[in-house]
């Protein structure tokens, strides 16, 4: 690693398994909205959350994948229908997406309020991931683009001693895409080699199909939440397919 390239690296399913914080807090959003559920959700569904995991781009999205779970649609049918099943879910409740983001952020902002060590303890980084981070902050330029809002990702950093400034972490504050922000690096350091880390195939492929973001390095995060089709059509593309042991070693 030295200074002449820089990092743009995903949050969740990169840095942070997050997934069972996010099957909980999807939850506890759901039975807001959805009070014949249970208040507590069921071990063995947080389970089945994570088979759901790689179909989900932004975290609201949980409620809805709670919900699916809940009703015990299948998790096949869950992957052939997301769209439309998540889109009927939707207006029977008769809320929005922005009702969605705004609840899921408030609900985990109560549970941070209530208690901060349980809610990190459930947002582990990866293994060997914080020292790497650590040590890369000493000798490379990063960022984080995620479409986690940026307060949740700061508090996660915070609980694991790495430092990283504000307008360093892009967020689904900013209101744009990934597509978007990575323009936006390539503007703002046009001498750097950008290696842009993801675990998400579809948000590599839309970037592959930018021809402005050629000279970006792709690297697909094996390790994420990504399905066996995911890795297999990722082995096809001009992708760097990564293992963890392997994270930021260029």
């Amino acid at each position: 690693m030295n200074d002449s390239t820089l990092f743009a690296l995903d949050f969740d399913g990169v840095i942070c398994d997050s997934a069972v914080e996010t099957a909980i807090t999807g939850w506890k959003a759901a039975y807001r909205i959805w009070q014949d559920m249970p208040e507590q959700v069921p071990p063995e569904l947080i389970e089945q959350f994570r088979l759901v995991r790689p179909i989900i781009e932004t975290g609201y999205e949980a409620i809805l994948a709670m919900r699916l779970l809940y009703l015990k649609e299948p998790i096949d049918a869950i992957y052939q229908n997301y769209h439309t099943k998540t889109n009927i879910l939707l207006v029977e409740a008769n809320v929005g997406i922005d009702d969605l983001k705004t609840l899921f952020g408030e609900t985990r902002d109560t549970w941070i309020a209530n208690d901060l060590t349980d809610w990190v303890n459930m947002n582990p980084l990866f293994t060997s991931i914080a020292s790497k981070l650590q040590q890369l902050s000493a000798q490379s330029t990063w960022y984080i683009i995620t479409t986690k809002q940026e307060r949740f990702v700061k508090q996660i950093l915070k609980a694991n001693d790495i430092e990283l400034e504000s307008e360093r972490i892009f967020g689904l504050d900013r209101k744009l895409n990934k597509v978007e922000l990575l323009k936006n690096l390539l503007v703002l350091y046009p001498n750097k080699k950008i290696v842009f880390v993801e675990d998400r195939l579809p948000t590599l492929l839309n970037v592959l199909k930018t021809p402005e973001l050629a000279s970006i390095e792709l690297v697909f995060a094996l390790w994420g939440y990504n399905t066996a089709e995911d890795k297999a059509l990722a082995a096809q593309q001009a992708l760097t397919l990564q293992h963890l042991e392997d994270f930021l070693t260029f």
